[in-house]
């Protein structure tokens, strides 16, 4: 798995080029959403299996426990704002985009057992075929050595840069527009 520094880099990110004028809540979602799915981790503590669909990389990284999320948070978090339905749905859409991102990362690294896009419905376990993104090592003491520099490294390389790039030419055509209205 990347390390939450880029899971919660990558939502800011993508938010700060698409988004202006929010409320401190969107923000904050941007970064936690896209860390969430990894709370599954304490199904250890449970005896519960990697494999098993509420294992790690199981059902909080799939596509459906991204749109529940998502819309979840929208309709619970910004209803009372005043916000149109309309608004809110596409606040639905992009936060369930951001929880998806968790699982797409994952399936870029170099380690692990894949991740159940489709569960509950299928627990089969995947990687893209790309995979740039080492793995990040669980103990501090190692995270904290070569081969953590070499996990933030890769990062830095395959998604919070390239991220930043998309980020800062949509929030310049975003701008430039908002601006000659």
């Amino acid at each position: 798995m990347p390390t939450i520094f880029t899971h919660a880099l990558s939502g800011w990110i993508l938010s700060k080029g698409l988004f202006s004028n929010m409320p401190k809540r969107f923000w904050l979602l941007s970064i936690l959403l896209p860390l969430l799915p990894d709370l599954d981790v304490i199904a250890f503590r449970f005896g519960i299996p990697y494999e098993h669909v509420l294992g790690h990389r199981g059902i909080t990284h799939s596509i459906s426990f991204a749109i529940v999320t998502g819309t979840l948070v929208s309709f619970l978090g910004f209803r009372n704002l005043g916000y149109t339905t309309t608004r809110i749905c596409l606040l639905a859409l992009w936060f369930s985009l951001l929880t998806a991102s968790h699982g797409v990362l994952d399936a870029m690294t170099s380690g692990g057992k894949g991740v159940a896009f489709f569960a509950p419905f299928e627990n089969s376990r995947y990687f893209f075929d790309f995979r740039p993104i080492r793995v990040s090592p669980i103990r501090i003491e190692v995270f904290l050595g070569k081969r953590g520099l070499l996990t933030l490294w890769s990062e830095l390389r395959w998604v919070i840069l390239p991220l930043s790039l998309v980020s800062g030419a949509l929030y310049l055509v975003l701008n430039r527009k908002r601006a000659s209205r």
